[in-house]
């Protein structure tokens, strides 16, 4: 080598970065493709009532409850049948994306209404200018963006509820959601404190790792993924984090609660059972 030069390190190129979004995205919309019936009712369960209200939303009294019920069906008809021409470079995220598809079956729908009172045919409309409202329309309201985070973190806790015990489902619930302290469930459910502690923090482990891959299967943008860290549910275990996490996923079922016009946050099971 000579003096007064230095060599110049040949850039490494490196490997694409490979993240759980694009792999456990791309298995449940595969599973949608397939007509996997529990990939769709996943779908629906967690969306179905979104969409639901906000058809109702835009409607305006033209539609009945029925119909909105017809339109929120065929809007997860539409996603699936058009999830093949999403493009991740455009940035649209899943709940933009949705909410156009959804706008689309309900002009649809009212063309079709339209064109019936004239006596004339109704003209199809072009499935790809959802596709292009995803990216370049108006931008969904704050209010709805919250409705769909907390539908992800409810769709968590279904599947929490059902994957562990009854007892140590129960011990969270009383603990977190219901905000009692540690004393109090342990004495309502005949054991120690202690054995209260072990059991929750078992349960909110598993809950931290649903809630995870629950957000990042109905994502489409690494932005919606971050979501859960802007809301207090990161992935921050230790004690001063831990309770965070506990009262920031307390409020946010106590505003579900409120959204579905529950007085008490814990009179209506999580699957929506009584």
């Amino acid at each position: 080598m000579h003096a007064g030069h230095r060599r110049r390190d040949t850039p490494v190129a490196q490997p694409p970065r490979y993240t759980p979004l694009r792999d456990i995205t791309t298995q449940f919309i595969s599973r949608l493709r397939a007509r996997d019936n529990d990939a769709w009712f996943e779908l629906w369960e967690a969306f179905g009532p979104i969409l639901g209200a906000q058809l109702s939303r835009w409607g305006r009294g033209r539609i009945g409850r029925e119909t909105v019920q017809d339109l929120s069906q065929e809007t997860m008809a539409a996603l699936a049948g058009a999830i093949d021409r999403h493009d991740p470079n455009r940035g649209a995220r899943f709940s933009t994306w949705l909410l156009a598809i959804a706008r689309y079956t309900l002009g649809d729908e009212l063309d079709r209404r339209s064109a019936q009172k004239r006596g004339e045919g109704r003209r199809a409309q072009s499935l790809d200018a959802a596709h292009g409202q995803a990216s370049s329309g108006p931008a969904p309201s704050a209010a709805y963006e919250q409705e769909v985070f907390d539908a992800k973190v409810e769709a968590a806790l279904r599947e929490v509820e059902r994957e562990v015990s009854f007892e140590d489902f129960e011990i969270f619930r009383r603990r977190v959601l219901e905000g009692r302290t540690g004393k109090d469930v342990a004495d309502s459910l005949g054991m120690s404190q202690p054995t209260v502690s072990r059991r929750l923090a078992s349960v909110r482990d598993t809950l931290r790792e649903r809630l995870r891959q629950t957000v990042v299967r109905f994502s489409f943008t690494e932005e919606e993924i971050e979501e859960l860290e802007r809301n207090g549910l990161g992935e921050n275990p230790n004690q001063k984090e831990d309770r965070s996490f506990e009262d920031s996923l307390a409020e946010i079922y106590h505003r579900i609660s409120l959204r579905r016009g529950i007085d008490d946050p814990n009179s209506q099971a999580l699957d929506g059972t009584p």
